[in-house]
C-alpha cells in the first residue's frame, strides 16, 4: 500500500521542477509538495505553484523579490476566487542562504534538487543532514562536493534523478554489485554529432542550443552540445555506482530511447529504454523504489523502428576523456571541472568566446590544477577550488574580440 510523501521541490521554476510538479499534481495520492525554492525570476509562476499545490513555504535566493513574490501572491489568489480569509499565505524564506533555511524548516520524506549548478552543494548537503531522500537532479554538488556528499549519505539516500542514472539505477538491480562489470552511458551526440573537429569552430549560439532531442535550459543544452554533459555525467556515475571510470563506457545512441545499459561479468546487458520523458525518472526518484503508473508513454512496439548505437568520437568531443581523468584522480579536480565550463560557456553565450575553446580552455585549467587534486575537508574548500578555477578560466580563454 502506498503512503504519501512529503516533497521540497528546488528549482520548482526549472525545466525538472515544473515537470516534478507535474508528476506530484497528476499523483495526489503519492505525492503532497510541502514546500518550493527558486531563484525568484518569476514571481507569478512562483505563486501559482505555490497556491497550486498549497505549499507551507517557499525559499527565493533573490531577497529583493519578496515584495514582488507576495503581490504575485494575492493577484494568483484572487484569480483562484478565495475570498479574504480563505487563503493562508505560505511562509517565506528569502536570501542566500533561503534553501537551506527551508530545508529546515519543512521536514519532508523527498527533497528534490533541481536547482543549476553548483549552487546546489549546500542544500543537497542539508538536505542529507536531515534524513530525507534526495532525488538528485543537481549533479554539479555531486560532482563538485563528491567527497563530502558521499561521507554524507547514507545508503539508499542518494537517488539520481537524470534519465541516465535512473536507467543505470534500474538496470543495475539484475545484479548484485560484484556482478557489475561495466556501466554504459547513452549520448545523443547533440546537434555536432558526425563533425569533423575542424567543422566546429566557428559554431553558432544558435547552432548550439538546437538540441535534437531535449528541452533544457541553456547551460545544459550547451553541455550536451560540447559533451561536457556527458563527461559531468560520468563523473556522477562513478559516485552514485562506485564503479570506477575506466568501467564506464560512453556510446552514441541518437534515438535517446535506451537511456542507459549496465553490463554484468557473465556477458548480459541489461538496458533501461522508453520514450525520451524526464517525468518517469523524476516520477522514479520521489517514489523510489516503487514505480508509478502511466508516469509517462511506453516504448511501441507494433511499428517498425531502429535503435542505433556508434562509437564517440574522442577527437571532435574530447570532453569525456578529459572528465574521466578528473573523475579518475577524483579529490577536487572534478569542482575544477565543473566550475571552469560555466565560466566558458558564459563566455560562449554571450559569444565572447569560440565553441571549441571551452574544452580547450577547461583542458588547460586541468593541467594547472595540481594543486586540487586533494579531498576536500569542507565546503570552504570546494569553494576555494571553484574560485580559483573560475579565475584561471577567465585568465586563459581565447577570446572572440566580440562583445
Amino acid at each position: 500500500m502506498n503512503t504519501t510523501r512529503t516533497v521540497l521541490v528546488l528549482g520548482s521554476t526549472g525545466s525538472i521542477g515544473t515537470q516534478a510538479l507535474d508528476v506530484a499534481a497528476r499523483n495526489t495520492d503519492r505525492f503532497r509538495i510541502a514546500g518550493l525554492a527558486a531563484g525568484g525570476s518569476d514571481p507569478a509562476l512562483l505563486a501559482a505553484q505555490a497556491l497550486a499545490h498549497q505549499v507551507d513555504a517557499i525559499a527565493v535566493t533573490r531577497p529583493t523579490v519578496v515584495e514582488d513574490l507576495q503581490l504575485a501572491l494575492y493577484t494568483e489568489a484572487q484569480q483562484r476566487g478565495y475570498a479574504r480569509g480563505e487563503f493562508r499565505l505560505p511562509r517565506i524564506f528569502a536570501g542566500a542562504d533561503a534553501v537551506t533555511e527551508l530545508i529546515a524548516a519543512v521536514p519532508v520524506d523527498v527533497v528534490l534538487n533541481g536547482l543549476p549548478g553548483s549552487q546546489g552543494l549546500a542544500p543537497t548537503l542539508r538536505a542529507l543532514e536531515t534524513g530525507a531522500k534526495l532525488a538528485l537532479a543537481n549533479k554539479e554538488s555531486l560532482i563538485a562536493g563528491g567527497p563530502l556528499v558521499l561521507a554524507a549519505a547514507k545508503p539508499g539516500q542518494l537517488v539520481p534523478v537524470d534519465s541516465e542514472h535512473s536507467a543505470m539505477a534500474q538496470a543495475l538491480r539484475g545484479g548484485r554489485a560484484e556482478e557489475v562489470d561495466r556501466l554504459v552511458l547513452t549520448a545523443s551526440g547533440g546537434p555536432f554529432r558526425g563533425r569533423a573537429r575542424e567543422a566546429l569552430t566557428d559554431v553558432t549560439v544558435e547552432d548550439a542550443l538546437a538540441h535534437p532531442t531535449w528541452s533544457m535550459g541553456k547551460l545544459v543544452t550547451i553541455n550536451s552540445a560540447t559533451l561536457v554533459n556527458k563527461g559531468l555525467e560520468l563523473i556522477e556515475a562513478h559516485l552514485l555506482f562506485g564503479v570506477p571510470c575506466d568501467r564506464i563506457d560512453v556510446v552514441v545512441h541518437p534515438q535517446s530511447v535506451v537511456h542507459s545499459m549496465a553490463t554484468f561479468t557473465d556477458g548480459s546487458t541489461l538496458a533501461q529504454a522508453s520514450p525520451p520523458d524526464m517525468r518517469l525518472p523524476i516520477s522514479m526518484a520521489l517514489d523510489w523504489p516503487n514505480r508509478v503508473p502511466g508516469a509517462a508513454s511506453a516504448c511501441v512496439w507494433d511499428k517498425a523502428t531502429a535503435w542505433t548505437f556508434e562509437p564517440l568520437d574522442s577527437v571532435a568531443f574530447p570532453a569525456v576523456e578529459l572528465a574521466r581523468h578528473a573523475g579518475t584522480v577524483g579529490g577536487l579536480l572534478p569542482a575544477v571541472f565543473n566550475a571552469a565550463n560555466e565560466v566558458l560557456v558564459e563566455a560562449f553565450l554571450t559569444q565572447n568566446t569560440r565553441f571549441t575553446s571551452i574544452v580547450d580552455t577547461i583542458e588547460r585549467v586541468l593541467q594547472a590544477a595540481d594543486g586540487w587534486r586533494r579531498d576536500p575537508r569542507d565546503l570552504e574548500d570546494v569553494f576555494a577550488a571553484e574560485e580559483w578555477a573560475r579565475a584561471r578560466a577567465a585568465e586563459t580563454t581565447e577570446t572572440t574580440g566580440r562583445n
